[in-house]
């Protein structure tokens, strides 16, 4: 039927006399097609408000990838004034890029993500890329929540508006009507755009956009038996070099050259054809939402006679109430599971993180489902939730990551371990199904190595072994230096330049409540070297003959037992906005080779407290404490507290101090306090002000003085910016005590 019909039809049913009227029982049969177009589709929010307001009663609705997300909703009973307050609400950059938030990670995960650039999938020695950006996984989730209420619906024919939606069959290039299934993960794959997901699978078929075949499936809404047709058209035609910004925009003109073509047909086929004026706004522009909404609704203005004398055409009919009421909880009585085939039921309701039968937030749902995703050993997770009687059963279907090999890589500059360039191999499943290995190799300035084996046991103990060298050049206070290593006083030198080594080796058990908590109990081998090439050897032992010979001051091999309890709830590792961090250490020094022949078995206990919280608007603080001191030990000073410079993965027991160089303050305890305000001035660009004041020196706690006024402080400005390869800083830091200024610079994340 076209415009003429449908005028010709309104005009006869007009013009009819009453009585003629009341004999005609069939009112037009309206169908509703929207299009695929990626942000541009949020156009047909707008567009439904007017549709909505004008009194039209909608039959049936098909759409292709936005339009099928967007139609789906409102077949399932939303208005569109509630489509209007979710889409606004969306952060779709982390939807889209399947970010897992950092509290629901293990340690061991933590560590892992917030230190490689670039993960690859490394198998037979080759290395590939992935199928898209994201798994969708954050997607899914979000369209099960909010497509809860109809979760019983295998029918889309029986959703309060029968509904069809397009995908593509990425094998056979064939274009796919889906109106049965469960809806959420039938939207997900009419929207999976190439490139920027990966494909769906369903039923055995590898599904993608539907848009790739079907843009605007007129026909197949006419089929289920349409009378009249309103189309929502957010496609655009073909785009000039200068608008070709990216590669969903690339990909996106390859396949308008078909679609273009198409719509000349399909336009001319519809009653009612809305058609934003959208063209300034690309696929991906979702952070200009409200916009492109507001454009949708002056496109559905424009026909808002035709869309009213069609209301007039169905006897003005009294529309069925809309709305959904969303629930803020479940219950899952019942799990089914299905392709878990090298992990254990046991290992999949550890992830989950909560009891069949109790009632939980969705909230805590999605947690379970990401904590799974973040393990790297699915390569989808889809849950699928039905009534049986009075139960709820979820069935989550997981398809395993096929690649057990990946490389990983990662670039850093340090004012400490200064330029370094990591290659890392992680094997999932090296010797147990739950088990993972990990190797970064570190080539720069100075050669370091990091391995790691961790099982994972979830809830239950896991446990692990870390093997780390690291080395690194710095120049120190000499007078530090003749305290830690016990040389003699020499006033002629000031400062020299010391090679450390530092390689330690772990074996721990750890146990972890809801991935924020960690108890960790383990041995530990060290073996540490201080030496310099800045002085000959008699410094060490009276010899004048190894002129060419390193003075070597410490060179000893030591064994001890140690326990640690962390908590972590920060959302970033690097710029925290929010949340809390606790870390305890305690480590029993029992043996030692004893190089210097003056260890005394002793213990080392200290601890760290800190808490993120926003002041207002984009302005954030982050306060922290730290305290340290050693039991016993006599005048053993090896493991003594060094503080100075900024950084992290430090070694030993060096810690940070603005205003001060490496290296600058040591003692066997100490005590302080940092403060960092944060300005977020644009988006992941910082602007920074530091501070941080202690006390340092030996026996504190036993003498009082950590009671003092402090006698050490440092502040500064700074600069941060949050890149691909991970946080770049700028730091100006002075101390009133020196007056001397430093500034300390790094790139990339640390390792």
């Amino acid at each position: 039927m076209g415009k003429q019909t449908l005028f010709l039809l309104v005009l006869c049913v007009l013009t009819l006399p009453v009585a003629a009227q009341e004999q005609v029982t069939e009112r037009p049969k309206v169908g509703l097609v929207l299009s695929g177009g990626g942000a541009k589709g949020l156009a047909h929010i707008g567009a439904l408000k007017i549709i909505e307001e004008s009194g039209v009663q909608i039959d049936y609705i098909g759409g292709t990838s936005m339009g099928a997300i967007v139609g789906a909703l409102y077949a399932s009973g939303y208005k569109a004034a509630e489509l209007d307050s979710i889409f606004r609400s969306i952060d779709f950059e982390k939807l889209i890029q399947d970010e897992v938030p950092r509290g629901v990670k293990t340690f061991y995960e933590k560590e892992d993500t917030e230190r490689y650039a670039l993960t690859l999938p490394f198998d037979g020695f080759k290395v590939s890329f992935p199928q898209g950006i994201s798994g969708g996984q954050n997607i899914y989730n979000l369209l099960a929540r909010l497509l809860y209420h109809v979760k019983d619906v295998d029918d889309f024919n029986a959703l309060p508006i029968p509904f069809l939606c397009i995908v593509t069959d990425v094998e056979t290039g064939e274009g796919l009507v889906v109106d049965k299934g469960y809806l959420p993960e039938a939207i997900l794959a009419s929207g999976t755009f190439p490139s920027l997901f990966e494909p769906i699978e369903i039923d055995g078929r590898l599904l993608i956009d539907g848009g790739v075949i079907n843009n605007y499936p007129i026909d197949e809404i006419r089929a289920k038996g349409a009378d009249v047709i309103i189309g929502v058209d957010v496609q655009h035609g073909l785009s000039t070099r200068e608008d070709l910004g990216s590669a969903p925009e690339i990909l996106l003109q390859i396949n308008n050259f078909r679609t273009v073509e198409d719509m000349k047909l399909k336009s001319q086929q519809t009653d009612i054809y809305i058609k934003p004026e959208i063209d300034d706004y690309t696929v991906v522009d979702f952070a200009k939402g409200a916009e492109i909404i507001l454009r949708g609704d002056e496109g559905g203005q424009k026909q808002i006679p035709a869309l009213q004398a069609l209301a007039q055409a169905q006897g003005n009919p009294v529309l069925p109430p809309r709305g959904v009421h969303n629930k803020d909880s479940l219950r899952i009585d019942f799990l089914e599971l299905e392709g878990n085939e090298n992990y254990s039921r046991g290992y999949v309701k550890g992830k989950l993180r909560f009891k069949l039968g109790d009632t939980i937030s969705f909230g805590k749902l999605h947690e379970g489902l990401n904590l799974l995703t973040a393990t790297g050993k699915f390569k989808s997770v889809k849950h699928y939730i039905k009534s049986e009687g009075d139960y709820e059963v979820m069935r989550l279907k997981f398809v395993e990551e096929p690649t057990k090999f990946f490389l990983k890589v990662g670039v850093h500059y340090d004012d400490l371990y200064k330029t370094a360039g990591l290659i890392n191999l992680t094997k999932n499943n090296l010797f147990f199904a739950d088990d993972v290995f990990s190797f970064d190799f570190i080539l720069g300035d100075n050669i370091r190595f990091n391995l790691d084996y961790y099982v994972d046991k979830g809830s239950y103990w896991s446990y692990g072994f870390k093997s780390k060298y690291t080395s690194f050049r710095s120049d120190i206070d000499y007078n530090v230096l003749a305290k830690v290593a016990e040389t003699s006083d020499n006033p002629n030198i000031r400062t020299i330049s010391i090679d450390a080594e530092d390689w330690t080796n772990q074996f721990y058990f750890q146990t972890a409540l809801k991935e924020e908590f960690a108890l960790r109990l383990g041995a530990e081998h060290k073996y540490l070297k201080y030496s310099s090439n800045t002085l000959r050897s008699e410094i060490e032992n009276g010899n004048t003959d190894g002129e060419d010979e390193k003075a070597v001051f410490e060179n000893s091999q030591y064994f001890s037992a140690f326990g640690s309890v962390t908590l972590d709830t920060y959302d970033d590792r690097y710029f925290p906005t929010q949340g809390f961090y606790f870390h305890g250490d305690f480590h029993a020094y029992l043996f030692s080779s004893d190089y210097r022949d003056n260890f005394e078995s002793h213990s080392i206990a200290q601890g760290v407290f800190g808490a993120a919280f926003p002041l207002a608007g984009n302005l954030y603080m982050n306060l922290s404490t730290g305290t340290g001191l050693r039991l016993g030990g006599g005048e053993f000073s090896a493991f003594d507290f060094l503080l100075g410079g900024y950084g992290n993965d430090f070694i030993n027991n060096m810690l940070p101090f603005y205003g001060y160089d490496f290296l600058s303050l040591t003692g066997n305890s100490y005590i302080g306090a940092n403060g960092r305000l944060d300005f977020e001035f644009a988006p992941k660009h910082h602007a920074l002000l530091v501070g941080n004041i202690a006390n340092v020196g030996d026996d504190m706690f036993k003498s009082g003085e950590w009671f003092s006024f402090p006698e050490y402080s440092g502040y500064g400005l700074g600069y941060g910016f949050e890149s691909i390869i991970g946080p770049i800083q700028v730091f100006y830091t002075t101390s009133p005590e020196t007056k001397d200024s430093q500034v300390f610079f790094s790139i990339g994340y640390w390792f």
